[in-house]
């Protein structure tokens, strides 16, 4: 089956390569904590129209599928179906999970060659699994940087609070067999690049097409969540190592500024795709 129209948006990256965005729901974030150590007083008009009474805002649980000549490969699983009621009511949580939103956007989840995750916290690999506990995408290999694994069930009570530990255990073996140790490349044309930063074992996703006109998508998970985060010192309180996310997004965005690079949004609910300007010192998101 191909990608329909139920896709929020989609792209010919060239040499057969196509990729779209699935949004796999919405949930809320304390503002303050997503800016971090962002004054107050540099980021408040910008959220006027977005934050709640309970002063969070929206986030959306932006997916990608990449087709290639290759294979298909999915990029980020969001929050997914195993969520109770008190979590549900927490964290703001409505939608369509991915599994679900996948199958609407003509996707089979069982035509799902790779799951590539930017790393393993509960909104963005809560989706492996379908409620029944079966697998979500029963042919893939699951690719996430083995620093993360490994951090994941941690027992520092900052990384109990990021991680549905319970969830990544029963997870755990199958993505042993396809953790990555670098970059790899899962298919050609997709990469995965390790950042670090948000954590221990974050990284970036980038497809490349082929041929001429060709385009390349980047996805950089938490590094770049919305539009103020194309700014390199704008990082969030989550960022485990905010002074790693600094430099990584100053190297990160000046090459996909130089190059051209379509870049997506993890957590943009309304205009999720754009492309890096520069803008003096730092850079500027414009959506496309």
């Amino acid at each position: 089956m191909a990608m329909n129209d139920a896709v929020h948006w989609s792209a010919e990256l060239g040499g057969g390569t196509r990729a779209g965005l699935i949004q796999a729901g919405t949930f809320r974030s304390d503002a303050g904590a997503l800016l971090g150590p962002v004054p107050r007083l540099l980021w408040n008009r910008l959220v006027t129209d977005e934050i709640d009474h309970e002063h969070r805002l929206l986030q959306a649980l932006n997916c990608l599928v990449v087709e290639t000549p290759a294979g298909r490969v999915l990029i980020e699983t969001g929050i997914g179906e195993r969520v109770d009621d008190k979590v549900r009511s927490m964290r703001g949580y409505e939608g369509t999970p991915v599994a679900p939103a996948l199958e609407a956007a003509g996707v089979e989840p069982g035509s799902i060659d790779v799951v590539a995750m930017s790393h393993l916290h509960f909104d963005h690999a809560g989706g492996l699994l379908r409620a029944d506990g079966s697998k979500a995408f029963p042919r893939a290999r699951i690719v996430a940087q083995k620093a993360e694994w490994e951090i994941a069930l941690d027992h520092n009570s900052r990384i109990v609070a990021s991680y549905d530990q319970p969830e990544i255990r029963l997870v755990r073996d199958w993505g042993a067999e396809g953790w990555a140790d670098g970059e790899v490349e899962l298919l050609p044309g997709v990469t995965v690049l390790p950042t670090g930063g948000h954590s221990a074992g974050h990284q970036a996703i980038v497809a490349r097409g082929a041929g001429p006109g060709a385009e390349t998508l980047a996805f950089f998970g938490d590094l770049c969540m919305r539009p103020w985060s194309a700014n390199p010192r704008w990082v969030t309180a989550f960022d485990d190592f905010p002074l790693d996310s600094v430099e990584v997004k100053g190297a990160l965005f000046r090459r996909a500024a130089e190059e051209r690079w379509i870049v997506v949004l993890s957590h943009e609910p309304l205009m999720p795709v754009g492309r890096l300007v520069p803008d003096r010192d730092r850079y500027r998101f414009e959506p496309v």
